[in-house]
């Protein structure tokens, strides 16, 4: 064809654009060249932390890359949120995400949902246990003896939640409507607060994550009642779920789990490469080890649709704490 005026000004610019798009494609295919960033939206020491560390280690593995670890704690998790869906779109910012972050905060803030908006959730890894504990002082011994206690006494025995909408007081608003029981709810400012009044006595009862838990179980301090999880844990073989009771919505609120998100204009090759490297990390035998010890397990996700999970339980989210009356500080 030969070039008229109007033709070659056109096929200057297609041949611009063709060069422009050269980098971007040289480095999705070069992908990662440097070392990645790992968002954590909560201080070091937590749960979060600790599994991002392990999946970190793992993650240099199968993407040869170092992982960085980034704490950006404060608002409840949406701060780091906020940083990794602000990040360049690029591979090399990469987030945490939690129930509590993308499945509670929602149901809470209205900022959350524009937070969550700019993140892509990229792969479910992990799963987390959740243990009601109860002190020795209430005098009960298994769940049958919890239940009745907490129905002999409505509203005498208090539970320890580590703050207003956190996932542990939808835990026990849930609870109290299933079992047609009233625990009063009393938020501390964070786990760690919590855990020492429901040591001593001050709160009878705490739902807890199971790493920080067992522990004190262990040593006598404090008496397992029921967990949320899959099935019955290795390390409280006596301890029902509440899926075996009946309660299968109770065990599926109680079960954290612990995911990667990318900013959601992230090119789906680079998404797809990071994806893979994660489920090859957490199959990795040291991987696997590190997070027995922590009585976690790998979550089923192969095929899974992340995204729908996290819509779905942002709707049960939002139910409970409509009905509940719970209202963010």
């Amino acid at each position: 064809m030969p070039y008229t005026r109007t033709s070659l000004p056109r096929r200057l610019s297609l041949l611009a654009l063709g060069l422009l798009a050269l980098p971007a494609a040289w480095a999705q295919a070069d992908y990662p060249s440097k070392p990645v960033k790992l968002i954590v939206p909560f201080a070091a020491g937590g749960s979060t932390d600790l599994v991002a560390r392990v999946l970190a280690e793992g993650l240099r593995q199968t993407l040869g890359q170092p992982v960085v670890v980034d704490n950006r704690g404060g608002a409840g998790g949406m701060l780091g949120s906020e940083a990794v869906g602000m990040a360049a779109p690029d591979g090399y910012t990469i987030g945490m995400a939690t129930v509590s972050t993308m499945t509670v905060n929602p149901a809470l803030y209205p900022k959350a949902d524009a937070i969550n908006a700019r993140l892509l959730p990229l792969v479910n890894l992990v799963s987390m246990p959740s243990v009601y504990m109860v002190h020795p002082g209430m005098g009960v011994k298994d769940f049958a003896g919890f239940v009745a206690a907490l129905k002999a006494k409505p509203g005498q025995y208090s539970a320890a939640v580590p703050g207003v909408g956190s996932l542990g007081q939808l835990m026990v608003e849930s609870f109290n409507d299933t079992l047609d029981v009233k625990m009063a709810n009393v938020p501390y400012r964070g786990s760690g607060p919590a855990l020492n009044d429901a040591l001593a006595g001050v709160v009878q009862i705490m739902p807890d994550q199971l790493p920080s838990a067992l522990p004190h179980i262990k040593a006598g301090k404090l008496l397992p009642m029921v967990v949320a999880s899959g099935q019955r844990v290795a390390d409280l073989p006596n301890t029902p779920t509440f899926k075996e009771l009946g309660y299968a919505e109770l065990n599926d609120l109680g079960i954290s789990w612990f995911g990667l998100v990318v900013p959601a204009k992230t090119p789906p090759a680079v998404a797809e490469k990071l994806r893979a490297a994660a489920l090859k990390a957490v199959q990795l035998p040291e991987t696997q080890a590190h997070l027995r010890k922590m009585g976690v397990s790998t979550a089923d996700a192969q095929g899974q649709d992340f995204a729908g999970l996290i819509a779905a339980q942002v709707r049960r989210n939002r139910a409970i704490v409509q009905k509940a009356g719970i209202q963010a500080e």
